[in-house]
């Protein structure tokens, strides 16, 4: 993948968001972290306090467990979908390229403002969060 001189290389999971800026060609990336932020998800089962279904015994049957900690995900990956809309809304970026676990792509797409879909340029369903700006790098190369 062809990543422009100066576009932004958003590489994000669930629960962390690195935003680089392409420092070097399309065809060799550069990338120089911007901005990172990293959300505290604790996992499912520390978010609960009581099991699904006690309260409702009552009634005959039991309710679905709602999943915290996704819900949680979905909601740090709709508030990164709003900094992005409104970082090209103040025209920071002109090219972006979106990095993600498919699971959180998916739920970006869903929030995707016209402005940033305009200037999306590249999107690579993949988790790179925890890797090495290098190996970052190299990935977008090979897509």
């Amino acid at each position: 993948m062809r990543v422009p001189h100066n576009s932004f290389v958003l590489v994000v999971d669930g629960q962390k968001s690195l935003f680089f800026r392409n420092d070097g060609d399309a065809e060799y990336p550069n990338l120089i972290v911007e901005t990172a932020v990293e959300h505290p998800n604790p996992a499912d089962r520390d978010q609960k306090t009581d099991r699904a279904g006690q309260a409702s015994s009552t009634l005959g049957g039991t309710m679905g467990e709602a999943d915290f900690h996704q819900q949680e995900e979905d909601r740090f990956a709709a508030e990164t979908a709003d900094m992005l809309k409104r970082r090209a809304l103040a025209n920071e970026y002109e090219a972006l390229i979106v990095v993600a676990p498919p699971k959180t792509l998916g739920e970006l797409r869903k929030h995707y403002h016209k402005a940033v879909e305009d200037r999306l340029v590249g999107e690579l369903a993949k988790d790179l969060t925890g890797h090495p700006v290098p190996d970052i790098e190299a990935a977008l190369q090979k897509a």
